[in-house]
């Protein structure tokens, strides 16, 4: 066993190897531990031979046109619409200035000086720096996100839903709704009586729904949703 140090690789020639004189054993159990395709979680495997989220044949043949047109290879058009995916901005809608004002100040500080940024913005942005360890942005907060944008948060939802009581301490902020539903989707993974969990998903589907099930090992329950008089639904379960 050849050790190099300076780049922590290792190479097997035999189990032995020494350093400064001393001899080292690579226990029995490590053996055979190096992460290969064949020791990769298979369910990660099943996503690269899917047709799931950004790899589809369809997005695939997209980022080879794309790359045409950026090479000025002539075509029928000179535009592409990736329309698989929400990215609303993408397509030309504008940006909410308020919230970009306000993370401009939260991030540099120094900017709540500037006569250019209104008074809400600033308002907003010490409250929010207020809530910050040590007042920086940068500073890590509570594992559900910070505690005033929790409140605000509870506020709206209690606003919206009539005056149904919502408390802070209930909500948890994530970084944004696929990472909200893979956090949801692992309270149910793993085996129950031999079964694995099943989740019901539309049809047509967000691709993250397949792609996130896939990956933890777990089942899709597949439903149509038929629109009929008076706008009832009728699902049908597959």
């Amino acid at each position: 066993m050849v050790f190099n140090k300076f780049s922590g690789h290792i190479s097997v020639e035999d189990q032995v190897w020494k350093t400064d004189g001393v001899e080292i054993v690579l226990p029995e159990r490590q053996i055979g531990k190096t992460l290969t395709i064949e020791t990769t979680n298979p369910s990660i495997l099943a996503l690269n031979k899917s047709e799931y989220a950004e790899r589809g044949p369809v997005i695939s043949r997209f980022i080879e046109i794309d790359a045409e047109l950026r090479k000025g290879v002539k075509m029928p058009f000179s535009v592409l619409i990736k329309a698989n995916t929400g990215d609303a901005q993408s397509l030309g809608q504008k940006p909410m200035t308020f919230i970009r004002q306000v993370i401009a100040l939260v991030t540099h500080p120094e900017l709540l000086q500037d006569p250019k940024f209104p008074k809400d913005v600033k308002k907003k942005a010490l409250e929010i720096l207020g809530d910050c360890r040590g007042g920086s942005a940068g500073a890590y907060s509570d594992a559900r996100g910070l505690q005033c944008i929790r409140a605000h948060v509870a506020e709206y939802i209690e606003r919206r839903d009539g005056g149904i009581p919502s408390h802070a301490d209930d909500i948890i902020l994530v970084a944004g709704a696929s990472e909200g539903i893979r956090s949801a989707l692992t309270l149910f993974k793993g085996e129950m009586k031999g079964k694995k969990s099943g989740v019901m998903t539309p049809v047509p589907q967000f691709p993250l729904y397949a792609a996130t099930l896939e990956e933890y090992n777990m089942h899709q329950v597949l439903h149509i949703i038929i629109t009929i008089y008076q706008e009832r639904f009728v699902t049908q379960i597959i």
